[in-house]
């Protein structure tokens, strides 16, 4: 395939490259050249006329959950186990035509879905699965209700446990065969829940949740496997103690001071950030509308300290259970605009969640091609927009009028030229 007369952004640099031609063969880019590339339509080869529009690589997020998107709590706790699965599958198709090419799995039984897309079953994105959300009893992800037994007492898994969306672990030998667990399953990392959360029924935000032997635990046990360990923490204390253990991705961090931001620059740790709305959630129980407000009024002084201390910040949405909220993915990454240049909010989007990707060494199943750049030698995901991102990153918030060319692994998944 070659893609004729475009404007390249490549994912890194903040110049473009004009006038430019794009030759893919199979799954990867082979060429970015100024001069035009040769080819003979007997041969075989698609050739596609940007006419001097914007090519850029493919969009990624960095914190999904395509089960959870797909599905509304009653699905998880009522629904057929079929049910679950096929709404995610199209859940994954919806999210690649949004022009998502790579994700980021932080809770749910993506593994199975990741492969049958690998293999061309179905479309959507690329998938680093976590597997389940391994939490605390009484933690963020405790789904069960509260008259339920834990198991540790003799009681029965919850439904989120039978359905691989979340394990409870209390104790240094339960955190370690839960890993192992989700490792055993496919996950390419490891989400562990720390703290309180808005979506949760049973701890404030100040909680502070596993004990700083346990999560050394988990970090270990992933270390042993190549991976890492992503934490699910906003406030001070959680972040300390997550970073003391060994943690390589802090997930939201919203209520951090800044000594805390700080000190997450200094070790290097990733923090994997939302730049949430009240409105991206809708709660109706007062207590967690409290606190989803509560973590957005964060946002802003976080993103404006992580900037002053050179902190490694990547981008993600965490939309959860309203599956009509799900497209708001886009217009949450346009969002980013507001607190980033352009150019920065699109490198974040592209190489800059992609340099995230890459710690989870060789559970990485795409370290075949690099993940977003569009250069020699990358995957070939790629979307041709209508307009200028750089000068107008809202475009990015409407992918059906404007992504006009979409391309995952070499293979056309739109094409409305």
């Amino acid at each position: 395939m070659i893609i004729r007369n475009v404007r390249v952004f490549d994912g890194i640099n903040d110049a473009t490259q004009d006038n430019a031609d794009v030759l893919i063969e199979g799954t990867h880019i082979v060429a970015v050249s100024s001069s035009p590339v040769a080819g003979d339509a007997s041969d075989g080869v698609i050739e596609i006329d940007g006419k001097g529009r914007f090519l850029m690589p493919g969009l990624s997020d960095a914190h999904v959950h395509l089960m959870g998107n797909a599905n509304t709590m009653v699905d998880f706790l009522q629904g057929p186990t079929g049910s679950l699965y096929g709404n995610t599958i199209a859940e994954a198709k919806r999210m690649l035509l949004r022009g998502f090419t790579t994700v980021r799995d932080m809770g749910g039984d993506t593994a199975p879905i990741k492969g049958l897309i690998d293999r061309g079953t179905f479309e959507g994105p690329r998938i680093f699965p976590s597997q389940a959300m391994i939490s605390q009893t009484s933690g963020h992800a405790d789904f069960s209700f509260v008259y339920d037994v834990p198991e540790e007492f003799g009681g029965k898994p919850a439904r989120t446990e039978d359905i691989h969306f979340t394990r409870i672990a209390d104790g240094v030998p339960r955190v370690l065969a839960a890993v192992r667990e989700q490792l055993r399953q496919g996950a390419s990392q490891i989400k562990l829940t720390l703290g309180g959360g808005a979506a949760s029924m049973y701890d404030p935000l100040a909680t502070l949740q596993y004990t700083p032997d346990e999560i050394t635990a988990a970090v270990e046990a992933a270390s042993d496997y190549g991976t890492y360990v992503a934490t699910h923490v906003y406030t001070p204390a959680g972040i300390s103690r997550a970073i003391d253990a060994g943690v390589r991705s802090i997930e939201h961090g919203h209520l951090a001071d800044e000594a805390t931001i700080r000190r997450i620059g200094e070790t290097e740790t990733w923090l994997s950030m939302q730049p949430f709305a009240e409105d991206d959630h809708h709660y109706p129980d007062p207590v967690r509308a409290g606190k989803n407000a509560e973590i957005c009024h964060g946002t802003e002084q976080v993103y404006e300290w992580a900037k002053q201390y050179g902190v490694k910040t990547a981008w993600g949405t965490d939309l959860l259970l309203e599956p009509q909220s799900a497209a708001r993915q886009s217009v949450m990454a346009a969002r980013l605009s507001e607190f980033y240049s352009n150019v920065d909010a699109l490198k974040m989007l592209t190489s800059g969640n992609a340099a995230l990707f890459e710690l989870a060494g060789e559970r990485n199943t795409y370290r075949g091609g690099k993940i977003g750049v569009l250069a020699e030698g990358a995957w070939a995901d790629v979307i041709l927009v209508e307009g200028d991102p750089i000068a107008d990153l809202s475009l990015i918030a409407d992918p059906d009028v404007n992504f006009k060319l979409i391309v995952k692994n070499g293979q056309v998944v739109k094409n409305t030229l």
